[in-house]
């Protein structure tokens, strides 16, 4: 089965094409970085407009890539959800629209699926079962994963994600949108030891996050630095090392409680802030301990892409999902409420 699969849930044009045979065909993502970067955080609006913009452009270019033509596509998968209503409905009305043309079948992928499911497209996949932790912009999660549809909600943030804890503690101190890479940037020169942050929520039982005080503490020790006139410069890199040090390891600890709750010596980390190279040793050093594995997928397919929608997409389509005519997105989809198959 060739699926084209689309991403429009926030500020990613993505478009791919994948085939239930031969594997990834082509794949193309365009960022509105730039296009946001001036505001400091994404413009709802200008997201959905950009979207209708890059969508035909990139499916065009994904088709020319695979030596495709639309007669070929067997069907289309798009994000229904979480994410901008009015980003999702860019998607949405598009795919609709084509398998209308098209004459084939559509499914609606919860957005977090394709995030779980992206390291399935590796040479070396993880087998089922293994815990999850989701971390990106929005969402900050544990999740046992029994099998596509299976999952079992052990612990998510009680108010910001991690990646959008990076991002305001980024912004905070002057640095551009989005601020992930910049604080892993400035990380790497900063002075371990100067700053020390908390941990939050592991000196208690269980296993939920909460990172709006870290922001706190960040935003704390930035105004102390500036009244008693540090080198700025300096001071940046180093909150950026100690916030980084005390998400990585706030992460990490939740993480081995929740393999060790479970049983299982098997980790998959995804989402933007996956990519971040510090949380990645990290848990490699831990699931060694433990003799155990970490799996994520490739950079680029850490954040928002079109890869894995078509991925999630055709393995709920070779189950016989699909959705009716009618456009239907959701900005809250708790992942659990997915059906098993």
């Amino acid at each position: 089965m060739l699926v084209l699969g689309l991403e429009t849930s926030c500020d990613e044009t993505g478009v791919a094409l994948y085939d239930s045979e031969r594997g990834l065909l082509a794949d193309a993502l365009f960022s509105q970085i730039d296009l946001h970067r001036v505001y400091g955080g994404v413009v709802p609006e200008l997201a959905s407009r950009d979207h209708v913009k890059r969508m035909l452009p990139l499916i065009r270019q994904v088709l020319d890539e695979a030596c495709c033509t639309p007669g070929d596509i067997d069907a289309l998968a798009y994000t229904a959800g979480p994410g901008l209503v009015g980003a999702l409905l860019v998607g949405a009305s598009c795919a609709q629209a084509l398998a209308f043309a098209w004459g084939v079948p559509a499914v609606g992928v919860h957005h977090m699926e394709g995030h779980l499911l992206a390291p399935m497209l590796e040479e070396q996949p993880p087998t089922f079962p293994f815990v999850a932790l989701l971390v990106s912009g929005g969402h900050t999660q544990l999740v046992r994963v029994d099998g596509i549809g299976r999952y079992q909600l052990l612990g998510e943030s009680l108010d910001d994600a991690a990646g959008e804890a990076f991002d305001k503690t980024a912004k905070l101190m002057g640095l551009n949108y989005p601020g992930g890479p910049e604080i892993a940037r400035l990380a790497e020169q900063g002075s371990a030891g100067r700053f020390v942050f908390p941990r939050p929520m592991t000196d208690r039982p269980g296993l939920d996050f909460s990172f709006s005080g870290l922001k706190t503490f960040a935003l704390n020790t930035w105004l102390q630095c500036r009244e008693v006139g540090d080198d700025l410069e300096q001071a940046r890199c180093d909150i950026a090392l100690a916030f980084q040090q005390a998400v990585v390891e706030t992460l990490t600890i939740k993480c081995r409680r929740a393999l060790k709750q479970t049983g299982l010596n098997s980790l998959v980390i995804a989402g933007g802030v996956s990519a971040n190279k510090s949380l990645r040793e990290q848990l490699e050093r831990m699931l060694g301990e433990l003799n155990g594995e970490v799996f994520y997928a490739r950079p680029r397919f850490c954040t928002d892409n079109g890869a894995m929608i078509a991925y999630a997409g055709c393995q709920r389509l070779l189950a016989g999902q699909h959705e009716d005519l009618a456009i239907k997105v959701q900005a809250r989809w708790p992942m659990e409420s997915l059906p098993a198959i």
